[in-house]
């Protein structure tokens, strides 16, 4: 897979990882509030904690920021969900899997809408790496599903697996969009609860 390289000049990568943390967190609430076309790179790096030209030891461009912003949150993704047992083939794994993604959606709403609403800023390479990067995340569900199926603890059709995958995928992230309506009804437990109901009605066998 083709990865978008964010040059630095700086060669410290203990404190590249720190800057760059500093740059995502400002940048994501900088890019909610005024999108990302709005946002000056002067005014990330005010949101950052650090001057312009400090920004520039870490970027390349404004586009490069957003990239860190939406590389993060799937590196998160697979940080966490590569501590869960996933090819057992139990509902178990499943539900676990599901709860642990849709917690981290919880813990990066801001970052998963500022992704979804800004990420066709990005050129067109660092775009389609974004996209794969998506499809990645869909494959760890569709590896538990397919793992359901063998072990019989779900009753999909094999054509059905990768649309199940992204339906897991997508309603997790509608609580990033529509967490301003469904947060006055639901904790987010209550919203896990309710959707892998939904996600599993019909599939036991």
């Amino acid at each position: 897979m083709w990865k978008h390289e964010v040059k630095s000049s700086v060669k410290d990568e203990g404190l590249i990882e720190k800057r760059r943390e500093q740059m995502i967190k400002g940048a994501v609430k900088l890019f909610k509030e005024k999108g990302f076309h709005r946002a000056t790179t002067r005014e990330i790096a005010k949101a950052a904690g650090f001057s312009i030209g400090t920004l520039y030891e870490y970027i390349g461009t404004k586009e490069d920021v957003l990239y860190l912003v939406c590389d993060n949150i799937y590196n998160e993704v697979n940080a966490r969900l590569s501590l869960l047992t996933t090819d057992d083939g139990t509902l178990t794994s499943l539900k676990s899997a599901i709860s642990t993604y849709y917690r981290l959606i919880d813990d990066m709403s801001d970052e998963f809408v500022v992704m979804y609403q800004e990420s066709k800023s990005l050129p067109k390479n660092a775009l389609q790496y974004v996209f794969e990067k998506e499809m990645k995340m869909v494959a760890l569900f569709e590896n538990i599903l397919s793992a359901c199926v063998k072990s019989g603890e779900l009753r999909i059709a094999e054509k059905d697996i990768t649309t199940v995958a992204h339906h897991v995928v997508v309603q997790g992230q509608m609580w990033a969009f529509r967490r301003w309506a469904l947060r006055q009804h639901h904790t987010i437990d209550e919203y896990i609860r309710i959707q892998t109901d939904l996600i599993l009605k019909g599939m036991e066998s």
